[in-house]
């Protein structure tokens, strides 16, 4: 059997030009779905969110959800996209067993928001990245494949699909082709969602958690040797659920397909499906086209023609982006350009807005996050937002310092308490018994039990030489493990020996 061996990532951008685009679905926050009345809460039992116009049944009809439009020219509108003054929905054919009948509506050629535009900070590189399209759907429902080892449909035993889902309004946002990157692109791929994530947040239309769904992205890369005038086939790597992976899923097919390509073969034109726990992409199905989909306008909905007034008044009431956002956020903690870049890069942005808002100086909401937090995040492979700490628990974390209660070394072991889901630092504190010993009468015992155990070295700090007062610092605080403040022991220490400091 012969092995396929990767190219290295500094050859393949040596030697080929990357194309990248995202096609980002997520999961509007409406109260109810697209086109009936039934909720969208996000779980429940299977198939009890259902209702004849979800299901597709005979002679229930759909009525468009006003919210979802109003909050799809939000996200356009937040784009720079024009909006439509008349654009209808279309349906979509497909015979998928989660598409409850047998067709999605959705729109096509007439969408409502088209040729927008959104800048991304990358290695200090302003990179703007086209919108082609923000259109507005419905959701699938879901198919779970049981009974076999890998949770996809090959090797499972039966398939059960979930309605619950179905009907869901989803906006998808279409990039440009985008060029020019080169090594740069998987960071760009990851800096574009990452910052549409945020972007869509702060209009408070979705709540664009990966992990549950309601953000879905997906990556279309290609190659073409350096200096070609045409782009090279692409391939469009599905349902990528984090932005660890949109990175490593842009990164692992330009190694694949720089290896078709070395070998003499062909990229396939296809869906791919990106692994975690590899960081591999397999094949899916050949990718259709939009004939393949047979799309007429869907006839039990009349256009859409959103009021000029309506689309500037929403225009007027867009909140403060975070683009604009970082750069007052900036100023206000007096950071760097690089130090800035550090907070945006790992995601902090809105986690040290956040802890700084329960109580905090930025400062020590940095050094948490950026710090201790950070490096756990990276060993667990997760987000830092899902390391497993609050930033109200960060506050109060450090309140806990700065009152005296812990020293930084006791807070980071408080912290491990905090991750590890064993309640508040308060009650880690207590729990563990890791408060600064702040009894005097305890600590002066200490202290003195330290100077008669070791009076050569006592007698050296009478006579002047201070910085002997360490070995004594270092007794005291091992006899309290590691509990008391290093500082007030050897302020205390000078002081029983009858020594300024």
């Amino acid at each position: 059997m012969s092995t396929t061996v990767l190219p290295s990532y500094d050859e393949v951008v040596e030697r080929y030009a990357p194309v990248i685009g995202l096609e980002t679905h997520v999961e509007l926050g409406t109260r109810t779905k697209m086109f009936c009345g039934c909720p969208t809460d996000f779980g429940g039992e299977p198939n009890t969110r259902v209702c004849p116009v979800c299901l597709g049944l005979p002679g229930s009809l759909p009525v468009a959800n006003r919210a979802a439009v109003e909050a799809t020219i939000r996200i356009g509108l937040a784009l720079n996209c024009t909006i439509a003054t008349w654009c209808r929905f279309a349906r979509k054919n497909y015979f998928y067993p989660d598409m409850p009948k047998n067709f999605q509506i959705s729109q096509y050629d007439e969408p409502l928001c088209t040729d927008g535009w959104l800048d991304v900070e990358v290695e200090g590189e302003t990179v703007r990245v086209g919108i082609e399209r923000v259109h507005l759907e419905e959701d699938t429902g879901k198919t779970l494949h049981v009974g076999g080892a890998t949770g996809r449909i090959h090797g499972a035993t039966e398939s059960l699909v979930d309605y619950n889902r179905a009907g869901i309004p989803l906006v998808e946002i279409v990039t440009k082709p985008i060029v020019g990157t080169g090594a740069k692109a998987p960071l760009v791929a990851r800096a574009y969602v990452t910052e549409l994530r945020d972007v869509i947040r702060s209009l408070g239309v979705s709540d664009v958690r990966m992990e549950e769904g309601s953000l879905r992205c997906d990556v279309n890369t290609s190659l073409a040797p350096v200096g070609s005038a045409e782009w090279g086939t692409r391939t469009e790597t599905k349902n990528v659920n984090s932005l660890r992976s949109v990175e490593r899923a842009v990164r692992s097919e330009m190694l694949r397909q720089a290896a078709v390509l070395d070998s003499g073969g062909r990229v396939v034109q296809e869906t791919r499906h990106f692994h975690e726990d590899t960081g591999d992409t397999t094949a899916g199905r050949s990718k259709e086209t939009a004939t393949d989909y047979r799309y007429f306008p869907e006839p039990d909905l009349v256009p859409l023609a959103p009021d000029p007034a309506w689309v500037a008044e929403l225009r007027a009431n867009l909140p403060e982006l975070p683009r604009m956002r970082r750069r007052r956020l900036q100023q206000e903690w007096g950071l760097s350009d690089h130090d800035m870049q550090s907070v945006i890069n790992a995601g902090a942005v809105e986690l040290i807005e956040q802890t700084v808002a329960a109580g905090t100086t930025p400062a020590a909401a940095r050094k948490w996050w950026l710090g201790e937090l950070s490096r756990r995040a990276n060993e667990l492979g997760v987000e830092l937002s899902a390391v497993g700490a609050t930033p109200a628990q960060v506050a109060e974390l450090q309140g806990l310092v700065d009152a005296g209660k812990l020293t930084d070394k006791l807070a980071r072991t408080v912290l491990e308490g905090v991750v590890a889901g064993e309640g508040s630092p308060t009650e880690v504190m207590t729990s563990r018994g890791l408060e600064v010993v702040s009894d005097t009468g305890a600590l002066t015992a200490a202290v003195d039990e330290a100077i008669a155990a070791n009076p050569d070295i006592a007698a050296k700090v009478r006579d002047g030489k201070i910085a002997a007062a360490g070995a004594l610092v270092g007794a005291v605080m091992k006899a309290t493990r590691g509990q008391a403040d290093a500082k007030a022991v050897r302020a205390l220490i000078l002081s029983r020996l009858g020594v300024e400091g």
